[in-house]
């Protein structure tokens, strides 16, 4: 490992340090997923049939879950309406770790709830209910109060301004006003033509269509860029620029330097709240005393992974970490997952309409056996998920001699096979609490068991799974390899 990586996994160790105030428009965002096989016969319009939905945090809710999740202590503050809307955020909010919410109900705004429909991995459309109304005068003192309490206790405010009333030009300045007053550095992600009222900010964040506007200038080149940021920085005493340019990475630009992150992502699948992970990695990394340009090449590498997620989407600290392995490892060990990044693939799969299976096993010494499940497994759905007994599940299985394998080597086996889309090692006897999260369409296991006598039949069945049972191929088994090892 490079002393550059080595210094960038420390940085995410120090993550835990920070103490983060986020301030912002909250959100609900809903994606309904479904099929689209034919075109209305009222208007040429395809029908969505629809097959689920997920709700989550969006908006300033993302930057506070983000946050979080990178390991930070949060604490929050937003508007929401007395509605269904704005009860299901109260409780969505409440399943955050480590984060202290204040959520101010304003009897006469509706909660902010953003509605994406979804076929095949595309957006069709999206519906907005919301009111941009700003907040009133009583609304925005006591969000100053509240603001005033809890720099006290942080490091960094990053304000997630969505143009959705909360943050009004007033409460801006003030908010602005009483961080610098302690000297904690102020991150903004910006809305709007008019930057006026982020005065004195410590960073803004804008895209480079954002940047354009806000300054009415060109941003086609890095020259383009470096103007349009220098003029706001020097309007309105903005320390620096950091400028998201999509598929292009990010620029980091002050009076200083102009320092352009090429883009870490290496599929581009949602870029849904991109913006959200972005700001909140910068000021996590701020409010831990880490310096500017490794929180900008920090935010640049979740980013990347966000970006390869679906929908409103979140970064781990494991995914950062994962992140940094898998640039060094050959690509097929990139198959290897936790339940997170597991969920979140399969989701991404979903999708897409592909058909997920799962089989499970030791693997203890790899054989045609083996080699004959998986791929009748494969061949009945698009992506192959194996579970993997770990070692002390193995053992508790098998006796205190097995594995002859660990389970870094048998896991390393089963990546290299092209069958295999996924790996996912688990500690209990059978995969039971895998299978109630992930839900396989179809589940595969040797014909030496009858269906009645699978301990994860009764799950399968419980969401409508298909148990599918394989032709054993003969005279092959881990058991009796040992044993005619043992007689040799």
């Amino acid at each position: 490992m490079s002393n550059e990586k080595w210094s960038l996994n420390t940085l995410v160790e120090r993550l835990a340090e920070a103490k983060v105030l986020c301030i912002g428009d909250i959100m609900l965002d809903k994606f309904v997923y479904g099929e689209v096989d034919r075109i209305s016969p009222e208007a040429p319009i395809p029908v969505l049939k629809t097959k689920s939905d997920k709700l989550l945090l969006g908006g300033a809710g993302n930057v506070a879950n983000n946050l979080s999740c990178l390991g930070a202590e949060t604490h929050f503050i937003s508007v929401i309406g007395n509605d269904p809307t704005g009860k299901t955020i109260t409780e969505l909010i409440k399943k955050i770790p480590n984060i202290a919410a204040n959520l101010i109900i304003d009897e006469k705004r509706p909660t902010t709830m953003k509605t994406r429909f979804i076929a095949s991995g595309q957006q069709m459309m999206r519906v907005d209910d919301e009111t941009t109304l700003n907040v009133d005068h009583l609304i925005e003192s006591n969000i100053i109060d509240l603001t005033e309490s809890a720099l006290d206790k942080c490091g960094a405010l990053v304000i997630a301004d969505y143009g959705k009333g909360v943050l009004t030009r007033f409460l801006l300045k003030q908010i602005i006003k009483l961080a610098k007053s302690r000297k904690i550095p102020v991150v903004i992600d910006p809305q709007g033509f008019d930057y006026s009222a982020y005065n004195g900010a410590s960073l803004i964040t804008p895209n480079l269509k954002e940047l354009s506007e806000a300054t009415t200038m060109p941003t086609g080149s890095d020259k383009e860029i470096n103007a349009a940021a220098i003029s706001l920085i020097s309007k309105y005493k903005i320390n620096s620029v950091l400028a998201t340019r999509s598929g292009d990475g990010m620029s980091l630009i002050n009076k200083k330097c102009f320092t352009t992150f090429a883009a870490e992502a290496r599929e581009i699948f949602d870029v849904s709240g991109a913006g959200d992970t972005v700001a909140a990695t910068v000021s996590a990394c701020l409010a831990a005393n880490i310096k500017l340009d490794h929180g900008v090449k920090l935010a640049n590498i979740t980013a990347g992974i966000v970006v390869a997620k679906l929908g409103t989407a979140v970064v781990y600290t494991n995914d950062i970490i994962s992140n940094f392995r898998n640039e060094s490892i050959k690509s097929t060990d990139k198959k290897l997952y936790t339940i997170h990044s597991i969920t979140e693939q399969i989701e991404i799969w979903r999708s897409k309409g592909f058909k997920i299976g799962f089989t499970n096993g030791c693997f203890d010494i790899l054989h045609p056996g083996h080699v004959s499940t998986i791929t009748k497994a494969k061949s009945l759905c698009d992506k192959l998920i194996v579970g993997l007994n770990s070692d002390s599940s193995v053992k508790n299985l098998k006796g205190n001699n097995r594995p002859v394998q660990s389970e870094a080597a048998r896991s390393e086996i089963l990546v290299s096979l092209e069958d295999v889309d996924g790996v996912i090692i688990f500690n209990e006897k059978n995969p039971n609490n895998i299978l109630k999260i992930i839900k396989p369409e179809i589940f595969v296991k040797g014909a030496d068991y009858s269906i009645e006598n699978i301990p994860e039949a009764k799950i399968i069945h419980s969401y409508g799974g298909d148990i599918i049972l394989a032709d054993i191929k003969d005279g092959f088994s881990t058991t009796n390899t040992i044993s005619k090892i043992k007689q040799k």
